[in-house]
């Protein structure tokens, strides 16, 4: 299907931080918390696709949630899917996952593999035609990370390894594909990631969109690729923001050609999850 000239569309990026209350605490009801945070976010952004990273599945630290479909059905979107990146707890013990396309889950086969796990989903209004998952490799060796100390006051550094990183590609049946991704914090890895996710799109019908936790800060995806990020914004941390960590980008082709142009939407509060705010923007299609 083309898509019809002067479409428009509503695309988030969240980084849940697994559904993570900031600052953190031991009694959550990790349901209520993600619903509650889902709420405000659709108050604010409206949204008619959300891109995920960070996201549980049947966790215990998370209460065993579905945290994609949760976050689906809050948010009045019919459609979603959830890709494993990898199966067990990351900074805990875990096992890459072999076939990632056969590893999606979504409402059609729920039961697929209860098995927990960890990785990126997506929640649309809009119906999907195909998905495709690739991987994108991982470092050797971690990097110190700053985190959110406990008493939500300022931040600590932790040694963290690097995971599998993978990429969701979803073709709509109105002409739009949209890649969502969560790279690597390890410098020039997550370059070679972004150039990668460009490459895997090359014969994918659809006008190109990428969003997600791309780890690069100062509109370095930009710079770097052949993607053009369509709103500046910071994202981190979600108590002061100050880094842009999470972009909404469009080939350049459709940037330069005006096929596609964004508006920034302003959001008028903070999720109560997470270390990173969301990111959204309408788009225009021409």
């Amino acid at each position: 299907m083309v898509v019809a000239p002067g479409q428009s569309m509503r695309v988030l990026s969240w980084n849940i931080l697994h559904g993570q209350v900031i600052p953190p605490s031991n009694q959550v009801d990790q349901l209520a918390s993600l619903k509650s945070a889902t709420a405000q976010v659709v108050l604010n952004y409206q949204p008619d696709f959300i891109c995920l990273q960070e996201v549980d599945y049947q966790q215990p630290r998370s209460d065993l949630l579905n945290q994609t479909k949760i976050i689906a059905e809050s948010s009045g979107l019919k459609y979603w899917a959830y890709l494993p990146a990898i199966f067990g707890t990351p900074g805990e013990k875990w096992k890459k996952v072999i076939n990632l396309e056969q590893s999606i889950i979504t409402s059609k086969n729920e039961s697929i593999n209860t098995a927990k796990s960890y990785g990126i989903g997506i929640a649309t209004n809009q119906p999907i035609k195909k998905l495709y998952a690739k991987k994108l490799g991982k470092s050797v060796i971690g990097m110190p990370l700053l985190i959110p100390n406990e008493k939500g006051t300022g931040v600590r550094v932790i040694y963290v390894k690097d995971e599998p990183r993978v990429v969701l590609i979803i073709e709509l049946e109105n002409g739009i594909t949209i890649a969502t991704t969560h790279l690597s914090f390890v410098p020039g890895l997550n370059i070679y990631q972004l150039n990668r996710i460009s490459f895997l799109l090359r014969n994918i019908p659809g006008k190109k969109i990428l969003a997600g936790d791309l780890n690069l800060p100062g509109n370095l995806p930009s710079k770097l690729s052949d993607f053009r990020s369509l709103a500046a914004a910071a994202t981190y941390p979600s108590w002061k923001e100050k880094i842009q960590f999470d972009y909404i980008m469009a080939k350049k082709d459709l940037v330069k050609n005006n096929r596609v142009t964004a508006t920034l939407i302003r959001s008028t509060g903070r999720p109560i999850i997470s270390d990173h705010i969301p990111i959204g923007v309408e788009l225009k299609f021409q």
